[in-house]
């Protein structure tokens, strides 16, 4: 159990718990305010609660409010800037790269960019390569930027709290099959004859009557286990505990560990865990090439240590077409067809 269950009250859904956990912020600091495409539709409860001077739609324009919160956070507010997709944040990487990111240190600490860009990541239902992109390593790659990835409510409420609250730009990323909201609308109309693998463990769960920040840079192990590690985040971990637990049928005991945010990035975790089994498996639906995939890899070797290494990433560009979507994004089989190379090495 995290920090944020203990003392829960009830359970609610991924995304209502990110809702709650900024309706906290900004009840008790007047400078958050949100903005971005259709939010006062999308968060319609906070536009009512703290009106439109506070929730405010943003045109169909990444460069422009992404931009615009940059100089906004620099003047005295924390924005909570939504692009709908993270695909999207292409459009406005420049006020993310050379900008948000750079402030504090091309300052000297004089300037501060405190703003969120919330944006939804992540395939499986049949979108393709422009709307189901993780890109999660790319934009930590970049100095200056935080990356959250949350997988359960409790975290994504506390880790939202956290990052409201961060002095720097953080980039907060929910997967798109365990927020409620984006499941009514990609299980609707003509997706109807559509299956998607929904981890129920992700998409609902126990939160606290009142929100503490999660910090960031602080994995969870969700799983104890002594024969080989498995590092992942989002609907990766839900995926990862489903091929953890078949693989104990077959007595193979797994760790599991939750980065939850990819920068900063909780070296010590996975160190410890990857030193105590001798093996290292990251399941990352985030591109394989020069991700974070490579990242852990090399951060194992530089601590001196020689684990035995698997990845099951993203492979290539995500297809349309369901079937063969299936194919190139993590899954539960693949995780544990590597679990079991390792094994037999």
């Amino acid at each position: 159990m995290s920090a944020a269950e203990e003392g829960a009250m009830e359970t609610t859904t991924f995304a209502t718990a990110i809702e709650s956990a900024l309706a906290q912020a900004m009840a008790s600091d007047p400078t958050v305010v949100i903005l971005g495409e259709d939010v006062r539709t999308l968060r319609r409860n906070l536009l009512v609660r703290f009106g439109p001077d506070r929730v405010r739609n943003a045109p169909i324009s990444e460069a422009a409010f992404v931009g615009a919160s940059v100089t906004a956070s620099m003047a005295g507010l924390r924005p909570v800037v939504e692009v709908m997709l993270v695909d999207f944040i292409g459009v406005a990487v420049d006020a993310l790269l050379n900008h948000a990111a750079k402030l504090e240190a091309f300052s000297g600490g004089a300037w501060r960019a405190p703003m969120v860009v919330r944006a939804t990541c992540g395939g499986g239902y049949g979108d393709g390569g422009q709307h189901e992109q993780s890109l999660w390593g790319w934009l930590a790659h970049i100095p200056g930027l935080s990356v959250v990835v949350p997988s359960t409510p409790a975290d994504a409420g506390a880790l939202m709290l956290a990052a409201v609250e961060d002095e720097g730009p953080v980039i907060f990323l929910e997967h798109k099959l365990l927020a409620d909201y984006w499941l009514d609308y990609l299980g609707g109309g003509s997706r109807e004859t559509v299956e998607f693998d929904i981890p129920e463990a992700g998409a609902r769960g126990i939160v606290p009557d009142r929100w503490e920040p999660l910090p960031l840079g602080k994995a969870a192990v969700r799983r104890e286990g002594k024969d080989l590690t498995v590092v992942s985040l989002g609907v990766g971990v839900h995926r990862s505990l489903e091929a953890a637990d078949r693989l104990a049928e077959q007595g193979i005991n797994a760790t599991v560990v939750d980065l939850r945010t990819v920068a900063p990035l909780d070296e010590e975790t996975v160190l410890q865990s990857v030193e105590a089994t001798g093996r290292m498996l990251v399941v990352d639906e985030d591109y394989r090439q020069h991700g974070l995939s490579g990242e852990l890899a090399a951060l194992a070797l530089e601590a001196g240590l020689n684990p035995r290494y698997a990845r099951v990433c993203t492979e290539t560009t995500i297809p349309f077409d369901r079937e063969r979507e299936a194919e190139v994004l993590p899954n539960v089989a693949r995780i544990i067809q590597a679990a079991e190379g390792l094994m037999a090495g």
